[in-house]
């Protein structure tokens, strides 16, 4: 029989509605030089990956010079923390949801495809790292999401085995790197649609070995 022991969750759109935070904050610093990225490219094959791989691919699909990557990532950085230090709050839910799980003796960690200084910043902002028994960024693995290393990274620390790890993610990338580890996954499809009693009925569903539906 499934026994979950630890609720994985990614950052971006899951614990934090900041989506449309980086998708801005990228096309101001890619604007300075002319580029940019619409909303259907950014749905399509952007979102979920690391700013530094957005660029390889904006430098394939738009000719961007690779000499402006670091400038460009650096500018976008400096434009997110503006908008993460005006608009970045608390969600009421999520700390009754993460405040929940702890005190059911779930072990909570987070593993999100954003810098260490993202990271470390939005956790704070938000009042959601006093529950993290770890946190891992992109910094913290060689292969970001798709590729499951920063998951596997997350249970191995944890101390559990991918069959006791329920992952919360949104995105297509963040979804096969959560399956490739062998965790299961409980997805969302936005910030609001993460609550206790979602995560308890997935849980629930799992450890009795009934067929999952779709979590609301």
């Amino acid at each position: 029989m499934t026994k979950i022991k630890a609720v994985i969750f990614d950052m971006d759109g899951v614990l934090v509605d900041a989506k449309e935070w980086h998708f801005d904050a990228l096309n101001r610093a890619l604007a300075l030089f002319g580029f940019h990225i619409s909303q259907l490219e950014h749905v399509r094959d952007y979102d979920g990956l690391p700013t530094r791989h957005k660029l390889e691919m904006l430098t394939q699909k738009q000719g961007l010079p690779s000499s402006l990557h670091r400038f460009i990532n650096q500018m976008k950085q400096t434009y997110l923390y503006e908008i993460v230090e005006q608009q970045c709050v608390p969600n009421p839910q999520h700390i009754e949801t993460l405040h929940r799980l702890r005190e059911e003796g779930f072990s909570v960690a987070l593993a999100s495809n954003s810098i260490r200084r993202s990271v470390d910043l939005l956790m704070e902002r938000t009042d959601l790292g006093q529950f993290m028994q770890c946190t891992f960024s992109n910094e913290d693995v060689a292969l970001p999401k798709p590729h499951p290393e920063i998951y596997q990274l997350t249970m191995q620390r944890l101390g559990f085995l991918p069959e006791e790890c329920l992952v919360v993610e949104d995105g297509l990338y963040g979804i096969q790197a959560a399956q490739q580890a062998g965790a299961h996954v409980h997805r969302v499809d936005t910030v609001h649609d993460v609550h206790y009693a979602g995560i308890c009925q997935t849980i629930q569903q799992l450890e009795s070995q009934t067929p999952l539906r779709r979590a609301v």
